[in-house]
C-alpha cells in the first residue's frame, strides 16, 4: 500500500507543481516587467487570467508585485499538503499547515529561480537566437538577480556569477527554508 501512496504523492507534486509553476510564472513575470509580446508571456496571461482577474479585483498589484498570484500559488501548495495528509490520515493543525504552505511556496520560488538561471546558463553556451522567444523571457527573469554581480565575476571569458548566484540561492533554500520547514512541520503535527 506504501508504493500506491508514493506513487500517487509523486502525481500530486506533478500536477500541483505544473499549477504553481504557471502562477509563479506569472508573478515574476509581472515583477520582471518580462515582454508581454512575447509568445511564452501570451500563453502565461491567457491561462492564469481567468482565475487572476477575479481575485484582482479584491488583490490589487502591490508596486509590481502581483498579490493575487502569490495568493493563488500559496493556495495551489495549501491543497496539494491537505491531500498529502489526508492520504496517510493526519489531521494537520490549520495554521501550521498555512505557515509550511508559505514557506514551501517560498522553497518553491527559489527553486523556480535555480532552475531558470541553469536553464538560461546552459542555453547561453550553445548557439541559440537571443531572440528566441524561451531566451528573451529567462534572460528577462534572471536579469534582477545577476545585476548585482554581472561583470565582477569574470575571469578570462567565463562569468561566474550565475554560479555565484547559484550557490546563494541554494544556500537561502539549505539554511532559511529548511529550518523554517522543520518548524513549521512540527507546528502541523502538533509537536
Amino acid at each position: 500500500m506504501n508504493y500506491l501512496l508514493n506513487a500517487f504523492s509523486f502525481l500530486l507534486d506533478i500536477v500541483f507543481g505544473a499549477l504553481a509553476t504557471l502562477f509563479v510564472l506569472r508573478l515574476v513575470a509581472e515583477a520582471s516587467r518580462v515582454d508581454f509580446h512575447n509568445p511564452v508571456s501570451q500563453f502565461i496571461y491567457r491561462y492564469t487570467n481567468p482565475v487572476l482577474a477575479p481575485l484582482r479585483r479584491v488583490l490589487p498589484n502591490w508596486r509590481r508585485i502581483n498579490l493575487a498570484a502569490i495568493v493563488v500559488a500559496w493556495a495551489i501548495m495549501l491543497v496539494k499538503r491537505l491531500i498529502q495528509f489526508a492520504m496517510v490520515g493526519i489531521a494537520p493543525n490549520a495554521l501550521g499547515l498555512m505557515l509550511l504552505s508559505l514557506v514551501e511556496l517560498a522553497d518553491f520560488i527559489l527553486l523556480f529561480y535555480i532552475v531558470v538561471i541553469f536553464v538560461w546558463s546552459l542555453m547561453g553556451l550553445f548557439q541559440v537566437d537571443r531572440y528566441h522567444p524561451v531566451m528573451r523571457l529567462c534572460d528577462t527573469l534572471v536579469s534582477p538577480l545577476l545585476r548585482p554581480v554581472r561583470g565582477k565575476l569574470v575571469v578570462g571569458m567565463f562569468d561566474f556569477g550565475p554560479w555565484a548566484v547559484l550557490i546563494g540561492l541554494t544556500l537561502a533554500r539549505m539554511l532559511v527554508i529548511d529550518p523554517l520547514r522543520d518548524q513549521c512541520a512540527r507546528l502541523v503535527l502538533g509537536l
